[in-house]
């Protein structure tokens, strides 16, 4: 059976005469427990959930798949109350004082903060090297954790992910991948080697700008066990209304993904046609430098591109100028979004970088919008 129609299909429940097809969510705290606890499913929400399980189970068959051995594997996942619960769930339950965590000096803003101002100061030790190149593959030495993020965000970096699997393991280090940029429907990164996908959902896994969810998925039953432990005793439990709109949102993702990185392409083909673009960056492009090996590893380009206008004001006009651009951060929705990146602080980008979200309207459309605002920096 195809992804997509796995993926449509995963959110149906079993065909019983009068059942609805769809789950519903279960608002429960305790549950009723008699007699013996360890033969009830559910007993209190902080460890469980049925509208969890539902979701775990789509999002779990997301991640299934085949190593390069032509082994089949069957992964588990376990949802978060926020992609940052999912990262800090695999940075609590493995790292310890004086354990290493290799760490792509690009990597996402906020898991480098959590990294350096909380667990460094709690004993972790951290390296840092780029993701271009494969720079952490020289940093693997007597480490604990790889931590891998390909494309890099927002710089749209790419790494050989089974290779820095590879090593790793040789070295007796586990590897957790920041999946969230290309989701399991375009990146498989348990198939491609590694122990952990992590990924916020809010972003195109669930692709409608209105949750706020993580996962981290899994095929050894004992670090499931380690993940799951540290959800249950920290708290970071996702409510059942999320839940159940999250897997709603799901059953479109083929559907979504496509038409976003089919824009995504097209637009990053028209700046690369554009003089005010001083550099795009878009791993679908021939001309990207991590090209080949995004081809390789990824079913799909993602919906994330980023490109560099001459300045700080020329990327202001442009964002302002635009009609079908939404200023605002995060990404993967359907509403096609654009920010000026530095505005945040905390990535080592130009006054003028640009990180764009392609959606999911007439791509001729977002073409001519854009054409116009780029005309007005000139």
């Amino acid at each position: 059976m195809r992804d997509a129609t796995k993926i449509i299909r995963s959110t149906l429940t079993h065909a019983v005469a009068g059942e609805p097809l769809n789950t519903g969510p279960v608002f429960a705290a305790p549950y009723h427990t008699p007699g013996d606890s360890s033969d009830t499913p559910y007993t209190y929400a902080r460890a469980h959930n049925p509208t969890w399980t539902a979701l775990e189970k789509a999002i779990g068959q997301m991640e299934s798949g085949q190593l390069a051995s032509g082994e089949v594997y069957t992964a588990s996942a376990l949802v978060f109350a926020s992609g940052m619960a999912a990262c800090t769930a695999v940075f609590g339950a493995i790292l310890r004082p004086g354990d290493v965590v290799v760490l792509p000096s690009n990597a996402y803003y906020t898991a480098r903060i959590l990294l350096q101002e909380y667990f460094a100061m709690m004993g972790v030790v951290l390296r840092m090297a780029p993701t271009a190149g494969n720079a952490q593959a020289e940093l693997l030495e007597g480490a604990r954790l790889l931590w891998i993020e390909s494309p890099s965000n927002p710089g749209m970096e790419i790494c050989d992910i089974t290779m820095l699997c590879d090593k790793a393991h040789r070295a007796g280090v586990l590897v957790a991948v920041d999946n969230t940029t290309p989701t399991p429907l375009g990146q498989l990164p348990l198939a491609l080697g590694a122990d952990f996908s992590v990924a916020s959902d809010s972003k195109a896994m669930t692709g409608h700008s209105d949750l706020l969810l993580g996962h981290v998925a899994m095929r050894n039953p004992e670090l499931l066990a380690k993940i799951d432990h540290w959800r249950t005793l920290t708290g970071a439990a996702l409510g059942p209304m999320e839940a159940w709109l999250a897997l709603r949102s799901i059953a479109t993702l083929p559907l979504r993904l496509e038409r976003s990185c089919e824009n995504a392409q097209r637009i990053a083909e028209f700046l690369t046609t554009r003089s005010e673009a001083k550099s795009v960056l878009y791993p679908g492009l021939p001309t990207h430098p991590g090209h080949d090996i995004a081809a390789k590893q990824m079913r799909y380009f993602g919906p994330v591109l980023s490109f560099v206008l001459r300045d700080k004001a020329a990327a202001e006009v442009f964002v302002a100028k635009s009609s079908l651009l939404t200023d605002a951060t995060s990404f993967g929705g359907v509403t096609t979004t654009a920010e000026r990146r530095a505005k945040w602080g905390g990535d080592a980008v130009a006054g003028g970088f640009i990180r764009m979200s392609a959606g999911c309207e007439a791509i001729e459309d977002l073409i001519e919008d854009m054409a116009q605002a780029l005309d007005a920096i000139r």
